[in-house]
C-alpha cells in the first residue's frame, strides 16, 4: 500500500487548478503519456498524489528491468567480441575450495593446469622424481586420465610441496574463462600453464585470471623430444642412409627451430592477449627425471634444470623450502 502524504491548502489549490486544466482534455485524443492518462484520471488533490507515486514507483521497476536486459545484452555482446568477464569467488566459495584441496598453511601448493593430452600427470611425476610406472606416480596414458583434481605430495621431504593434477579443460563442457573457477585455480600459490603442440585460449585464460589473482605462473612446453623428432622426420632423415653424422646435424637443425619457434609463438599470442612478455620453459620429461633425480644431465637437455631450480626459488621465497647446507 502506498502512503498517503498530507498536503497544505495551496498544494490542493494548485493541484485543484491543474487537474481542471488536466479533465478538459478529456474527450480529446488519448495521450501517448501514460503518466499523463493517470493524472487525467485523478479524481482528487490525494488521488492524484497517490497515482503520481503509483506511477513513479511503476516508472522505476520498468527502467530497473530495461536497465538489466541492457546488461546482459553489452554482456553477450562483450563475449562474441572475445572479452571475458571477471568473476571473483567469495571468501566462503575460496574456504570451501581449500578444504577440498587439503590446502595447508607452510606447504607450497603447485597446480599443474591446461589443455586435455598435454602430458600433466608425466611432468608432476617427473618433476616428483618418479617414472609413470613408479609407485605413487599419478596415473597417465594416451589419451587423458584425469577427471578429477589429483593431489600429490612431493617424496622429497626437503620439499614441503604438494602437486596437483587439474583436469585438462578439453575434458569439461564449460567455457575456457569458467575453467579457472570451477577448478578453484585461485587458491594455488603457483601454476604451471602446460602446453603441448598448440598454446591455446585456454592457456591465455588461465595466465590472464592469474595476473588478476597474482599468482606466479610457469609455461612450459612439454615433449621437446618428441616434437624435435619429428622435425627431423619432416627434414627427409633416413637412418639407413645415416653415416653417424647425418642425424646429430640435423638434430641441432631441428632442435634450434622448434625452440625458437616455441618462444615466437608464445610470445606473439601474449601480446595479443596484453599479457606482459613471459619465459617459455622447454622440457622432455626424459631429461627432467635426470634433474630431479641427480644424475647426470644429458646433453639434450634445454630448460628443464633451469625450471626446476626456478620452482624451487618460487617455493623458497615463500620460505617452504629449507636451505641447505653449502
Amino acid at each position: 500500500m502506498g502512503q498517503v502524504v498530507p498536503v497544505g491548502p495551496m498544494f490542493t489549490e494548485a493541484i485543484g487548478f491543474l487537474i481542471a486544466i488536466l479533465q478538459s482534455l478529456r474527450g480529446r485524443a488519448k495521450s501517448a503519456n501514460p503518466t499523463l492518462n493517470a493524472i487525467v484520471k485523478a479524481k482528487s488533490p490525494e488521488d492524484f498524489v497517490r497515482k503520481a507515486a503509483q506511477e513513479a514507483a511503476d516508472r522505476a521497476a520498468t527502467d530497473k528491468v530495461e536497465a538489466a536486459e541492457a546488461a546482459r545484452r553489452d554482456a553477450e555482446e562483450r563475449l562474441r567480441n572475445g572479452i571475458q568477464p571477471v568473476v571473483l569467488p567469495t571468501p566462503k566459495e575460496v574456504d570451501a575450495v581449500k578444504a577440498r584441496m587439503e590446502y595447508q598453511e607452510g606447504i607450497f601448493h603447485f597446480a599443474v593446469a591446461g589443455v586435455a593430452g598435454t602430458g600433466k600427470s608425466s611432468l608432476i611425476n617427473a618433476l616428483r622424481g618418479l617414472r609413470n610406472k613408479d609407485r605413487g606416480a599419478a596415473g597417465a596414458g594416451v589419451v587423458e586420465t584425469t577427471s578429477t583434481i589429483g593431489r600429490y605430495p612431493d617424496p622429497n621431504s626437503d620439499n614441503p610441496f604438494v602437486w596437483y593434477d587439474i583436469p585438462g579443460a578439453g575434458t569439461l563442457s564449460q567455457p575456457d574463462w569458467l575453467y579457472f573457477n570451477n577448478q578453484g585455480l585461485f587458491v594455488f600459490d603457483c601454476i604451471i600453464v602446460l602446453f603441448d603442440n598448440r598454446f591455446t585460449q585456454t592457456d591465455i585464460a588461465i595466465l590472464t585470471n592469474c595476473q588478476r589473482f597474482q599468482i606466479p605462473t610457469y609455461i612450459v612446453r612439454s615433449k621437446a623430444d618428441s616434437h624435435i623428432r619429428n622435425i627431423i622426420d619432416d627434414m627427409g632423415y633416413d637412418p639407413d642412409e645415416d653415416d653417424g653424422a647425418q642425424y646429430q646435424s640435423m638434430y641441432v637443425q631441428a632442435r634450434e627451430q622448434f625452440i625458437t619457434a616455441t618462444r615466437a609463438t608464445v610470445q606473439r599470442n601474449l601480446q595479443e592477449a596484453n599479457l606482459p612478455r613471459q619465459k617459455v620453459y622447454i622440457v622432455s620429461n626424459k631429461n627432467l627425471l635426470t634433474v630431479t633425480k641427480g644424475r647426470k644431465l644429458s646433453p639434450e637437455i634445454i630448460d628443464e634444470l633451469e625450471l626446476m631450480n626456478d620452482l624451487l626459488e618460487e617455493a623458497r621465497s615463500r620460505r617452504c623450502v629449507l636451505e641447505r647446507p653449502a
